[in-house]
């Protein structure tokens, strides 16, 4: 077999290292955002929420939060792992370098985690242009990665209703509203209603569930927070339909919609039931 050589034009080579970062910075907001939860359960759960509290060791949560989304987003690519090594300890050398300063009480907590993201990106930058992130083929990808890729709407979902599960809640009637509207609107971004019947089964669902929020509105507050429950589980069935035909929205959004129904309706039932 023969080496194949692709060339890739400049302007594209360069759009390539742009969108990596751009994805690399969505992937750390997503992991400060889905794993500071876990952080707060754990604290809760091992007595250590006043640890978390300080500013110092927050800091470094946080960095590990941003990290190992990132890492994630790398190892999916198909990146080195010198390349991933570097960019990770990017999310933390800015803060190391801070936190003397502020343990010699010459900057405040506001300037340890301002200042540490703003040297965060020059970082980001040299690493980035070091490694030269853009690769002219496809990377190949490791099968666990691809597995993980292909399952990850259910982790998110999984991942977003965590902390319900410790501290479970009574979503507000109105919440129901949520769950039409979602299909709805993708299915109109995705021009899906030209099939008529397609559009009457997300109207028809859209009664339902909008009817069900009256109902419960003026119930009780244990029967109202029995309907929320009920009508959050009994749309994670609806997300299974969808997900299975791949009809009026994506499958991955129906995966995610169905885990997270799943995870606010028994949560809500739960938050009943311990009144």
């Amino acid at each position: 077999m023969t080496e194949m050589t692709v060339v890739v034009p400049r302007r594209w080579a360069g759009w390539a290292r742009t969108r990596h970062l751009a994805g690399m910075v969505v992937a750390m907001v997503a992991g400060m955002v889905l794993l500071g939860p876990l952080w707060q359960v754990g604290g809760r759960l091992l007595g250590g929420a006043a640890v978390l509290a300080r500013p110092d060791v927050g800091a470094l949560v946080m960095a590990t939060n941003m990290a190992a989304g990132m890492a994630a987003w790398m190892w999916y690519r198909g990146d080195g792992r010198a390349a991933t090594a570097e960019m990770s300890a990017a999310m933390y050398v800015p803060f190391l370098l801070l936190l003397p300063p502020w343990w010699a009480g010459w900057v405040g907590d506001d300037m340890l985690l301002l200042g540490g993201h703003l040297l965060m990106v020059p970082a980001m930058l040299l690493v980035a242009l070091r490694h030269r992130h853009a690769p002219a083929a496809p990377p190949r990808r490791h099968p666990v990665a691809a597995a993980v890729a292909r399952g990850w709407p259910a982790g998110l979902g999984l991942l977003m209703t965590v902390d319900m599960w410790f501290a479970p809640t009574v979503f507000a009637p109105w919440t129901l509203l949520v769950l039409p509207a979602g299909y709805l609107l993708i299915g109109t971004w995705r021009r899906q209603w030209s099939d008529r019947r397609a559009l009457a089964a997300q109207l028809a669902g859209a009664a339902v569930w909008g009817g069900l929020a009256v109902v419960a509105t003026t119930a009780s507050a244990e029967v109202a927070g029995v309907l929320v429950g009920v009508g959050w589980l009994v749309h994670a069935a609806w997300d299974a339909w969808y997900h299975r035909t791949g009809a009026v929205v994506p499958r991955g959004y129906a995966l995610w919609c169905a885990v997270f129904d799943v995870g606010v309706g028994l949560t809500t039932l739960l938050a009943v039931l311990s009144r």
